[in-house]
């Protein structure tokens, strides 16, 4: 193959980056600022970024604005967390009310964690649920109730699954920071029936089966009907537990992407979004198996947790699921997802980018040849572009839009219509641009 594209790419991402760095002075001096009291300018290594990263300086409605005063429709949505946009009313009211009528730091229990609870338990076909601060907690702590409760330790998880700081699997092997390496199998391929079955059926000492039923960090990838399952009557088969990692994608359907799929998890593990804009974590399931967290019985776990019921997340999260993401608007919100996907689809036929995702969470992929399906992260793996998906994302920016580098959009529900075709457009401009490069 000629290396006429790759120089071409090269040039073409050098003057972007020349662009950014001469368009964000702000942004940068901030971040050499930063460099002296946080090890690499953050305290997030995602929202790390090469040169520098930028400054958000503030969001109102479906907005947000940098240091140096450039306006950008967000499409991060804080990566899930930020469905409700960066100025609702009524969670503004809700932070206000209670901090003015209920305080703080009560250290007890409240009214509050009840109604969030009895609302979850509800909304997402849960028997019992308890709370804590993160997805990482809740994924944690629902590992060490399976463990309890059947008291194995290995536990299976895929290929790309992400599930929370300390539980990642890129590339079929868990990452450096996660904890309890030698207790997981890695199955090498999502969506994969067969080796998955296989690999439950052959695994001693299985205490549970994790999945994502939408992989979010692997690329936004979903799980087959058939695939998940499949995988949650094997681990029936062999006595494991079937935990259902919904942090990201319990926003895809009025009571979850697993109740849509016609799912019967033993537990379900959530956050983002559920607590309202605010740190939240929770994991319930079938009473028989949430009672190992039941302090009432003899030889239950623990679970300890500062903030795990504080009164703001509680009441927050409560009324925004309550009175701003109804199931009404939740379907509708996701409709508005699908119909961005196609049409971005649409409108990079024949080009090296490729649209993964579900509802209102999209991947963004860049591969430098013909896939026609994504089934997981190994059909695309060696293939894909980091130079086109970093030129992508600087000339995004110029174009006024918020996107993760990494190829990543979360819609927040103040976002309409008007503003996802200037996206769709701008995203056609890109690849007209770029032609010569972009084409297969």
């Amino acid at each position: 193959m000629s290396s006429a594209p790759f120089d071409m790419a090269k040039a073409a991402l050098d003057a972007a980056e020349a662009r950014f760095i001469a368009n964000n002075p702000l942004s940068q001096k901030q971040h050499e600022l930063a460099v002296d009291a946080l090890p690499g300018g953050n305290t997030r290594t995602l929202l790390h970024t090469s040169p520098f990263p930028l400054t958000m300086k503030q969001g109102r409605g479906a907005y947000v604005w940098d240091e140096d005063g450039h306006r950008y429709l967000d499409l991060v949505g804080e990566l899930t967390a930020g469905l409700y946009g960066h100025s609702n009313p009524i969670i503004r009211d809700t932070l206000l009310s209670t901090f003015d009528n209920v305080g703080l730091s009560l250290g007890s229990t409240t009214v509050q964690e009840h109604k969030h609870a009895a609302l979850l338990c509800s909304r997402f076909k849960l028997e019992r649920i308890r709370m804590a601060n993160t997805g990482t907690e809740a994924n944690m702590h629902a590992l060490a109730g399976a463990r309890h409760f059947t008291s194995r330790r290995k536990v299976i998880v895929f290929s790309g699954g992400y599930h929370g700081a300390v539980f990642s699997f890129p590339n079929g092997k868990a990452a450096p920071n996660t904890v309890d390496k030698d207790e997981f199998v890695v199955v090498p391929r999502y969506n994969d029936i067969a080796l998955a079955v296989d690999t439950i059926k052959s695994t001693p000492d299985l205490a549970a089966v994790l999945v994502e039923p939408m992989q979010g960090a692997g690329g936004c990838i979903p799980g087959t009907k058939e695939f998940l399952r499949a995988i949650q009557d094997a681990a029936h088969d062999v006595g494991a537990l079937f935990i259902l990692d919904e942090v990201m994608t319990s926003r895809l359907a009025p009571h979850g992407l697993g109740v849509e799929l016609g799912l019967k998890p033993d537990m379900v593990t959530m956050g983002k979004y559920l607590g309202g804009g605010l740190a939240f974590g929770a994991f319930g399931g079938r009473e028989e198996v949430m009672a190992v967290y039941d302090p009432r019985v003899e030889g239950s776990l623990a679970h300890s947790g500062t903030f795990n019921n504080n009164t703001l997340v509680m009441s927050v999260g409560y009324e925004a699921l309550k009175r701003v993401f109804t199931e009404e608007a939740c379907v509708e919100l996701n409709e508005r997802g699908d119909r961005l996907r196609e049409r971005l689809v649409q409108v990079t036929e024949g080009t090296k980018i490729r649209f993964t995702g579900r509802g209102s969470l999209i991947g963004v992929h860049f591969v430098d040849e013909a896939v026609e399906v994504i089934t997981c992260g190994e059909d695309i793996q060696g293939k894909e572009r980091r130079d086109l998906r970093d030129l992508f994302w600087f000339e995004m920016l110029e174009e006024g839009f918020w996107t993760t580098r990494r190829g990543f959009v979360a819609l927040i529900l103040e976002t309409d219509e008007r503003e996802l075709k200037g996206f769709v457009d701008a995203v056609g401009r890109f690849v007209e641009r770029h032609r010569d490069i972009m084409a297969l």
